[in-house]
């Protein structure tokens, strides 16, 4: 395990990971070029985002290194399959919101903190440094950004993919919507948060996008914790 990392306060299994010799010459590419979070989100935000219109695509990272697109649930299963070879527990951080939206990231934690690693058609959705005390904390960080015209964040569950036992998230070739089922039925930890607040950032983000329609919103308070 680098010397970084450290086991999470979230309990996981130990399983080994794949060998080498599953992973063809392009993934492996890959994966060698990619060793830290923070190369992983450069390689994931530099890939174009999977627009599926209808919910219709749940793809693994074979898949993704073919089709070279991904969504957030995409990319979450991507950074796992990656890191997982430098010994990151692959765990990914599920967010409810009121408007069924729901948004997927892989998370890790190092002696500095909880971070995460995420893609988004949403700039403020992606990935966050390893500055965060708790899961939950790193969390909170995602729920001003989350807010557009219908978003709120109600939820988060961290989950182990290792719990999926011996279902293929890393290789399959057909679409995986075990894992979607999975996360949406996991027991999630309830985020109360004040109406006060919510009506003020939902305000703020009606205002910019009235001025500014095509326009990322980025006015947050934490970008410096943004990956």
């Amino acid at each position: 395990m680098p010397s970084n990392v450290v086991n999470s306060d979230v309990k996981y299994s130990i399983i080994m990971k794949p060998d080498r010799k599953l992973f063809t010459k392009a993934e492996w590419q890959i994966i060698a070029s990619c060793r830290t979070p923070r190369q992983v989100q450069k390689f994931l935000r530099d890939m174009p985002y999977n627009f599926e219109r209808n919910g219709e695509t749940l793809i693994s990272f074979r898949q993704v290194v073919k089709q070279k697109r991904a969504h957030c649930l995409e990319a979450a299963l991507c950074a796992a399959v990656i890191l997982e070879q430098h010994d990151y527990p692959p765990l990914l951080l599920s967010f409810e919101s009121v408007d069924k939206l729901d948004h997927v990231i892989f998370v890790f934690k190092t002696k500095t903190g909880w971070g995460s690693v995420a893609r988004s058609r949403d700039t403020g959705l992606h990935g966050r440094k390893p500055v965060f005390r708790t899961a939950r904390d790193l969390a909170m960080s995602y729920f001003d950004p989350y807010v557009d015209y219908t978003g709120r964040i109600t939820g988060y569950a961290v989950v182990d993919l290792n719990e999926l036992g011996d279902f293929d998230w890393r290789f399959a070739a057909g679409h995986m919507w075990r894992v979607e089922r999975y996360l949406i039925d996991y027991p999630h930890v309830p985020i109360v948060s004040s109406d006060k607040r919510y009506e003020k950032l939902l305000r703020r983000y009606t205002e910019f996008k009235a001025r500014y329609p095509d326009r990322q919103v980025t006015y947050f308070d934490n970008k410096q914790t943004w990956m």
